[in-house]
């Protein structure tokens, strides 16, 4: 069965090849690249500056210093399920979250969620 839900390493290498070895493709990707870096880039910077306008009392700088697809929130496993079950807000039960998953339409709910867990704590 697992034949039908994998694709062998070969595909990928292909892919790879087929991209780089054009030069137009290889351009086009480097752009996607940035598009999709500086995107995630503004989703970090935005979910810190709007829990800086809820005057949130804790310090978020690690989000936005940190780089790639996720983040490490540093919420306990107890705030995470609060997340899940009060405000619908997914990530690992380590705190780590996807910043991919950010959006306009939810980067509100989601630094909103993370106010709401954590205003009233000194620390977690």
């Amino acid at each position: 069965c697992r034949n039908l839900y994998s694709n062998p390493p070969l595909y990928g290498a292909r892919l790879v090849d087929t991209i780089l070895n054009d030069p137009k493709l290889t351009k086009d990707w480097h752009g996607e690249l940035v598009i999709m870096s500086t995107r995630m880039a503004q989703m970090r910077s935005g979910i810190v500056e709007r829990l800086r306008g809820l005057n949130n009392p804790h310090d978020w700088q690690h989000i936005q210093d940190q780089i790639g697809m996720f983040a490490f929130t540093g919420l306990s496993t107890d705030l995470v399920n609060k997340m899940r079950e009060e405000h619908h807000v997914f990530m690992t039960a380590d705190g780590r979250i996807s910043i991919a998953g950010l959006n306009t339409g939810n980067i509100d709910h989601v630094a909103n969620s993370f106010h709401a867990v954590t205003k009233d704590l000194k620390s977690w």
